[in-house]
């Protein structure tokens, strides 16, 4: 059985949840990603954090992005997938809760990120159905 660890992207990043989105937006430039996990002062996962969401929900709405923390974007219990976890259960995941990437946890620990590409590519009889859940509007 293939499982969310064999196909994760390990060592994922995080931004604090103190930290400002010109902060996160700079991490995301060097680290080259569009998303990252939003982890707290007790090393727990808060959230996730996207490009978009600096964008969209900050800077076109006047806010500013060097006073706006990334806490202020780490709404509820995250969606995560756990490491030994199958990519049948990675992909109900993604579908039921609409995310594209799902933080990989071990236990507490944020041991990687596993991304839709990631999955639909072990997977590609799901592939379409896949993407075509998770695009479609709730």
């Amino acid at each position: 059985m293939t499982t969310a660890r064999d196909l994760m992207t390990p060592g994922a990043e995080c931004v604090g949840e103190n930290e400002s989105l010109t902060d996160a937006a700079r991490k995301m430039r060097d680290l080259d990603v569009g998303a990252l996990p939003i982890c707290g002062e007790d090393n727990r996962l808060k959230g996730m954090l996207t490009d978009r969401d600096i964008v969209v929900k900050c800077v076109a709405d006047g806010g500013d992005p060097t006073k706006t923390t990334a806490g202020a974007f780490a709404q509820g219990k995250p969606v995560t997938i756990g490491a030994d976890d199958s990519i049948e259960e990675a992909l109900r995941t993604m579908e039921a809760h609409q995310v594209r990437r799902l933080p990989v946890i071990d236990g507490h620990d944020l041991v990687g990120m596993l991304a839709q590409a990631d999955v639909v590519q072990a997977a590609p009889g799901r592939a379409g159905r896949t993407v075509s859940e998770i695009s479609e509007p709730s």
